[in-house]
């Protein structure tokens, strides 16, 4: 209570307390971006094997707690010293312990970068029930755009329980009202998936992929149907000009696929954060 209190009180403590648990939060998501993929391939290959009629083999265990977390090189065990965010990366040089296999530096990262999100998101909402939910929008948004950089995957298991959850906090005029939200979850799906079709009947290839269409559709649940075309133009806007930077710099073929959901989460962000006082100036001018 002692703590609750202080938070209510000091805006100060409160992105303090918040940023410490974005921190914790940040070393969790690294596990679901690296397990959540394989557990999803596992699924694939066991389905497959069904379907073929081949004999399904016994494998472990392997989910987001089971087993422990290891080196992918030398399968060192990786103690709770060796786990500590960010510090234990700084002390290890960026190296297992046992064998040097070189860590990713996506782990500190998305340590940090979800500790000074959540502190931002904190000194902008306030203490308040808005908070816990816009945490939980903001941290499963870094977890799908790091799966998607990796992976070039959207997960139904974050994406659709994202959608369903939007709409449950708008129920009480959460970010937007239910309508709104309701026509949102609707509108984002649907007008990416036109996008999809127009351009695959105009150039016979796939321009993105279903998981685009189901992330919008969550940002549409969350923010409503107003905050789309924002969303949309600057996921556009910065997702072009980065595909005609890497295209320039590192020579990529144009057909190189580049993954959208970043930009999407991205610009779901600024829209959660300013969205409505854009929209409101674009208006203004007219």
């Amino acid at each position: 209570m002692f703590i609750l209190d202080q938070m209510q009180d000091s805006i100060g403590y409160l992105i303090a307390v918040v940023t410490i648990v974005g921190l914790m939060v940040g070393s969790f998501l690294n596990v679901v971006i690296y397990r959540l993929p394989k557990m999803i391939e596992r699924s694939w290959r066991l389905q497959c094997a069904e379907l073929r009629g081949e004999p399904v083999e016994t494998i472990p265990a392997f989910n987001i707690a089971i087993p422990r977390s290891e080196c992918p090189s030398c399968q060192h065990r990786i103690t709770i010293w060796e786990n500590i965010p960010i510090l234990s990366y700084i002390f290890l040089r960026g190296r297992c312990s046992e064998c040097q296999f070189p860590i990713s530096i996506r782990y500190p990262f998305v340590e940090a970068f979800t500790a000074i999100s959540s502190g931002f998101v904190a000194w902008h909402f306030g203490f308040g029930w808005l908070l816990l939910a816009a945490l939980i929008f903001v941290w499963a948004l870094i977890a799908l755009a790091a799966i998607d950089i990796e992976t070039q995957l959207l997960p139904d298991d974050i994406t659709l329980p994202l959608v369903w959850l939007g709409i449950l906090v708008n129920m009480n005029n959460g970010f937007t009202d239910l309508h709104s939200s309701v026509i949102g979850a609707i509108v984002g799906y649907l007008s990416l998936w036109v996008i999809y079709w127009i351009f695959k009947l105009i150039t016979g290839k796939e321009g993105m992929g279903y998981g685009d269409f189901k992330l919008l559709a969550a940002i549409g649940a969350w923010l409503g149907w107003s905050v789309l075309p924002l969303v949309i133009l600057l996921s556009s806007l910065v997702g072009g000009m980065v595909g005609v930077g890497l295209i320039i710099i590192s020579k990529r073929n144009k057909n190189t696929m580049i993954p959208f959901g970043p930009y999407l989460a991205g610009g779901a962000v600024i829209a959660l954060v300013w969205g409505q006082s854009i929209t409101h100036a674009y208006f203004g001018l007219f």
